[in-house]
């Protein structure tokens, strides 16, 4: 009886233990924690919304975000108002350094260059924010990983961008261009003009693109693939607010459900692909010089070099989520660039012809090659303002996990730092009181001398982890641009609808329509 009795007190006194264990962690977690940085940052003389228990400023932000999405605007380049709506009232509220809440995480807003510069550089003690499990399996592979693994797979992938391998891709993108020029032409009326949205027609070449040089001849499974991406980041934006309400992603909604379906889909589609390569591989066959084929040769290389050590060289997972990422980043940074350009030079009839003017000069009705594309000047200023006004990822996080010193001010572990890149590069402080005006002759004389050496222009990242494909994407935009002012004048329709919005990356919420005119 009593031994009964001192077991059962035992067990009530563990349950007790552990829950009141748990409580704590809770309130902790909940309450004492984003106080204790609240009271730090307001130390400093930070401005923010008082922290509100669990939901921080989350019910602002979308009731903010899903206001701006019922609204269209002029034809202006402001817009931070729409597509950053709660950080840009914060940053008008309370000062250009100030913090929002993501939840029970404070977030600090980061504009000063030098501080941008800083936090880029330094990534081991700046890495990126943790991305919640759902998200994940759309934004995976090199732009996810931190300290070692992310240092082995920028060493294996890097080979596949370089200027050498990118002259090898030259045919396919122009073949890919080349087609979708065929269907404008085969729309044109009598009169040979058409009217039309080009935004799909962009997104289909962008994917016919990555999927040719990615996977060759694999390149029609490799266009599915790239429409269930599609389906998938546009889940994401239904929920991506929400996932920082902890557990929400357990919940079994239909969205949910639809998300983690199309990822087994694309997981067994690559799959299929990278194995039937490797065995290729192994049977002697040459590998083939598209990103699959150089990435695989060069994970094979990095495995001889250093032994069958299972932390060397990359899993099977491993190059999926690479070939995942570069279908996610390569088709969607080149087809918003594309679009806002087009849109754009619809918009500047001088621009257009000037940049027209260049490609004949340089090309005449030939097929563009490489060393033209390097030297187009206007179009390369052309391009450069049009990442500035309207950059395909509007912004970025990174984590602080120990308490470190930025600037005059001391960030204690558990805040993040936000840099908000379209606010940086409307920011009139920085680029004089035309910032939010289109005037390509900024870059003139080149990044360096447009930003005064300040890192306040930086539309691929800066640092070390900038964008590995920055230069596929902006020698594909090149050549597409180059063809397709070879061939039409265009400018906008009256049904061209200005409303920029973000779908993971910054889109035309209502597409953009165009009207072609053959030349």
């Amino acid at each position: 009886m009593g031994a009964t009795w001192i077991t059962s007190a035992t067990i009530i006194s563990a349950i007790v233990i552990v829950s009141l264990t748990w409580a704590w962690k809770v309130l902790n977690w909940l309450w004492l924690r984003p106080k204790k940085l609240e009271r730090v940052l307001r130390e400093q003389g930070l401005k923010g919304n008082p922290y509100r228990i669990l939901v921080g400023d989350i019910s602002e932000m979308l009731k903010m975000g899903k206001e701006a999405k019922y609204k269209t605007m002029t034809l202006s380049h402001d817009i931070g108002p729409r597509v950053l709506p709660f950080v840009h009232q914060s940053v008008n509220k309370h000062g250009k350094n100030s913090f929002i809440w993501f939840g029970p995480v404070p977030r600090l807003t980061i504009t000063d260059p030098q501080l941008i510069k800083d936090v880029l550089n330094n990534i081991h003690s700046f890495p990126k924010a943790s991305i919640n499990p759902l998200l994940r399996l759309l934004v995976t592979g090199l732009v996810s990983h931190e300290g070692d693994k992310w240092s082995k797979h920028r060493r294996i992938i890097n080979p596949a961008f370089n200027i050498e391998k990118l002259k090898i891709m030259l045919p396919a993108i122009f073949k890919s261009c080349s087609d979708m020029i065929r269907k404008w032409e085969e729309m044109l009326s009598s009169d040979g003009s058409c009217e039309l949205d080009v935004w799909p027609f962009l997104q289909s070449l962008t994917s016919e693109v990555i999927s040719r040089t990615a996977f060759g001849h694999n390149h029609e499974e490799g266009r599915r693939i790239f429409e269930l991406q599609k389906e998938q980041a546009e889940l994401m934006m239904k929920v991506v607010l929400q996932m920082n309400i902890p557990g929400w992603r357990f919940l079994p909604t239909r969205t949910h459900r639809r998300i983690k379906e199309i990822d087994r889909d694309i997981q067994a589609s690559l799959k299929g692909i990278i194995m039937k390569r490797e065995k290729a591989m192994k049977a002697g066959e040459a590998t083939k010089n598209d990103l699959l084929g150089i990435l695989l040769e060069s994970n094979h290389m990095e495995v001889q070099e250093h032994g069958n050590d299972k932390n060397v060289g990359m899993t099977l997972e491993d190059v999926i989520g690479e070939c995942k990422l570069f279908y996610f980043a390569g088709q969607e940074t080149t087809s918003n660039l594309l679009v806002w350009t087009m849109i754009l030079l619809s918009s500047y009839s001088d621009w257009q012809a000037r940049a027209r003017k260049e490609v004949l000069q340089v090309f005449g009705n030939q097929k563009p090659d490489f060393d033209g594309l390097s030297h187009l000047k206007i179009v390369t200023m052309i391009v450069y303002e049009v990442l500035r006004l309207y950059p395909p990822v509007i912004g970025a996080s990174r984590a602080i996990n120990k308490d470190i010193k930025l600037g005059n001010m001391t960030l204690p572990a558990g805040v993040q730092v936000s840099l908000p890149t379209v606010l940086v590069h409307h920011d009139c402080e920085l680029w004089g009181d035309d910032a939010k005006e289109f005037k390509p002759e900024r870059f003139s004389e080149g990044v360096s001398k447009a930003t005064n050496g300040q890192v306040s222009f930086f539309p691929f990242g800066w640092g070390p982890r900038i964008c590995i494909g920055q230069n596929f994407a902006m020698l594909e935009a090149k050549m597409a641009l180059s063809i397709i002012l070879q061939h039409f004048s265009f400018e906008l329709s009256a049904a061209y609808a200005h409303a920029p919005t973000t779908v993971l990356t910054l889109q035309p919420q209502h597409g953009a329509h165009i009207i072609l005119h053959k030349l």
